[in-house]
């Protein structure tokens, strides 16, 4: 179940204070940004999407921003295999969809995924905490034939 958070300003900035983050005009509206999408933006997703509101925010900023998010618990970076670094503002416990044509990712809610467990005899030494699946394929879209409008040669 996807219970994604549509925060309103005083509970984005309250967020903010109990994880001991300055609420800075940029950055409470990249991760409002960040928290009404489910695209997976990259940086420069991010940035186009906020930059016209800040018109001399730049790239580092959005750098800077994610960094100190992630390290605050308030967003996740999604490990992708190729391409730029995608982040996530949902911080339910869920896996991802991966389109391989066009890149998109998609939130997975499954039970069954949740419940995996590892073998201590297979973990090699490791203390697993956390496991998150993803499945890599061909979204709908992509996989749609697209029908070629018919035009007249002249």
């Amino acid at each position: 179940m996807n219970t994604r958070m549509k925060s309103t300003p005083a509970e984005v900035r309250q967020r903010f204070r109990e994880k001991g983050l300055k609420v800075t005009p940029q950055r409470y509206a990249i991760y409002e940004m960040m928290i009404h999408t489910d695209s997976h933006p990259t940086v420069e997703d991010i940035y186009h999407a906020v930059q016209p509101m800040f018109p001399m925010l730049s790239l580092n900023t959005v750098y800077y921003t994610l960094t100190s998010l992630k390290k605050a618990g308030l967003i996740a970076d999604v490990p992708v295999q190729e391409g730029a670094a995608r982040f996530d503002a949902n911080m339910d416990r869920h896996h991802h969809l991966v389109c391989l044509k066009c890149r998109k990712i998609e939130d997975l809610y499954d039970d069954v995924l949740d419940q995996l467990k590892i073998s201590a005899k297979s973990t090699n030494g490791y203390l697993v905490e956390s496991h998150r699946v993803e499945f890599r394929g061909y979204c709908s879209e992509c996989r749609t034939p697209r029908r070629r409008s018919k035009q007249k040669v002249r």
